[in-house]
């Protein structure tokens, strides 16, 4: 089967790492997160759409200034060149997913720590899941 069929909500939420790729397609990418508490993504801008759903936990987000409580539920669109941040507030973990438009990370990339993201310099390299 071409494409990916699985329960999103679950999947993030039993997520332990920081940011694992679940799939990747041609012009978008999946991806779930789980943020420690006190933890962000940290402020980055992209040339990219990006999209985040907080499955679990509470947070802020943080989109060229404006801060905005985020509980399960929420979603967020960051347009390209937008300057943003997730980081979270609760004491419990966050766990979320998010869609960026076209792919940024490689295909099935998985960083156990935010330490780990950090220290890898890989990026999107054209290869798809399928």
């Amino acid at each position: 089967m071409k494409g990916y069929v699985q329960d999103i909500e679950a999947i993030a939420i039993q997520n332990e790492d920081f940011r694992q790729v679940l799939y990747t397609a041609k012009n978008c990418q999946l991806v779930v997160m789980a943020l420690k508490p006190n933890e962000e993504i940290g402020a980055e801008v992209h040339k990219l759409d990006q999209f985040f759903r907080v499955e679990q936990g509470t947070g802020e987000a943080v989109l060229d200034g404006v801060r905005t409580p985020l509980q399960a539920g929420y979603a967020v669109i960051v347009p390209a060149g937008a300057k943003h941040n997730i980081i979270n507030t609760g004491t419990e973990p966050l766990k979320l997913y998010t869609l960026y438009a076209p792919p940024n990370h490689r295909d099935g990339v998985v960083h156990h720590t935010r330490a780990d993201a950090e220290a890898d310099t890989e990026h999107f390299d054209g290869k798809t899941s399928e």
